[in-house]
């Protein structure tokens, strides 16, 4: 058994042998980790998606995901594959089948999923930066519970060939590191970024989003806010939607992405859970059974809604405009309170739901602690601005 694998306290990595691929030598990223969440093909072994039903039914993969073998081809060696909710489908970061990972920075509230066990391999030191995917904050929200760097880059921007599908248009591949240097060296690898990015040319605190979270997680994330955007002229104030007198255009957003999403998700599923009826854990039992009960009329009346959140927001950050706001509406929910894990799911879709609709890159990086538990603070930009908000990140730790 490997090092890594013995020194799995977390229960971050699927069962069955270790194993080690190692990366090239004399490249970027030699003499680095990384785990690979269990959705991303890994050539000779077969790819579970969390469930041992989908697993039964796979051949070993031809060859790596895209995004293993840019790791890999970068010098990155490969450890372990990370556990992940079924399906990706839930936020927590429960699993029925193999546990759910311990969250190394507060071993009593949840990793955050769907990407837990990527989160708890890096958190937890058994690698250094960790493949996860984010549809509706499945990077995001275990990065800012875990106190990580976490990337949602811009859709299509990192390509998913390799990686099992949950919702096409929502789906990207993201990453986790402990370190703000190694998180920009990661992303620049995945991107395939070589230039120096432009700076942005404000900062804006999105004052409804701060609002979607507890008081106290809000003004934490403000003041770490305001210490980063006084090098780009202060921190100036706004809204992420506009002024609507129909509602709230927050909450509307994060139900039109709860719909598209669901939609997509038995698109691409459901004909595999019709013929073979996998066994699934309740939560996302249900989360599919509701799925399958959208219907393509509700479909068709939230796509407009869509691309005109789009449009608003690139209009928002064109000129190098960045919104900042909470990661997630406060720290991680507590283990031995399941009946609050769904509730905290719904309140992040607020946050995590204008990124995933404009399609547009975000970056969370640690804001400190709320409740003695880590929290995050996410930067926004407009479409292809991924490398500027790397190097937000780095700017913002002093590197």
């Amino acid at each position: 058994m490997s090092d890594t694998a013995a020194r799995d306290e977390f229960g971050a990595f699927m069962p069955g042998p270790a194993f080690r691929i190692e990366g090239a030598e004399a490249a970027m990223l030699s003499g680095t980790t990384f785990a690979a969440k269990d959705l991303y093909d890994i050539q000779g072994q077969r790819t579970g998606a969390g469930n041992p039903d989908y697993l039964a039914g796979q051949l070993p993969a031809a060859k790596h995901a895209w995004a293993v073998q840019a790791l890999l081809d970068a010098g990155a060696s490969l450890v372990g594959r990370a556990i992940t909710v079924e399906m990706a489908f839930g936020m927590a970061g429960d699993n029925v089948h193999y546990g759910m990972p311990i969250n190394p920075m507060s071993p009593d509230r949840v990793p955050g999923g769907s990407s837990c066990g990527s989160a708890a391999a890096v958190a937890g030191r058994l690698c250094d930066t960790a493949l996860g995917s984010d549809t509706g904050g499945s990077v995001r929200i275990p990065a800012s519970y875990c106190g990580l760097y976490g990337l949602r880059p811009t859709h299509g921007r990192i390509p998913l060939s390799g990686v099992v599908p949950l919702s096409p248009s929502f789906d990207t591949v993201g990453h986790f590191a402990r370190d703000a240097t190694t998180f920009e060296t990661v992303g620049r690898v995945l991107l395939r970024e070589s230039g120096e990015p432009p700076l942005p040319k404000r900062i804006m605190w999105a004052t409804d989003l701060a609002a979607a979270a507890d008081k106290e997680t809000a003004e934490t994330a403000q003041r770490v806010a305001q210490r980063m955007a006084a090098a780009y002229g202060g921190l100036s104030r706004t809204r992420a939607a506009p002024i609507s007198t129909d509602g709230d255009p927050l909450e509307q957003w994060a139900a039109d992405f709860r719909t598209l999403m669901a939609y997509e998700a038995w698109k691409a599923q459901g004909p595999w859970i019709t013929e073979k009826k996998p066994k699934f854990g309740a939560d996302v039992a249900r989360r599919f059974e509701i799925a399958s009960q959208v219907t393509e009329a509700a479909y068709d009346a939230a796509r407009p809604r869509r691309e005109t959140v789009t449009q608003h927001l690139k209009l928002l950050l064109t000129g190098g405009g960045v919104l900042c706001f909470p990661t997630a509406p406060g720290p991680a929910p507590l283990r031995n309170e399941p009946e609050s894990h769904e509730a905290a799911r719904f309140r992040a879709h607020v946050l995590c739901a204008p990124s995933g609709l404009a399609r547009l890159p975000q970056v969370t990086v640690p804001a400190g602690k709320v409740e003695g538990a880590p929290i995050g603070l996410s930067f926004l930009g407009g479409p292809g601005t991924d490398a500027t908000l790397l190097r937000l990140a780095t700017t913002l730790a002093g590197g």
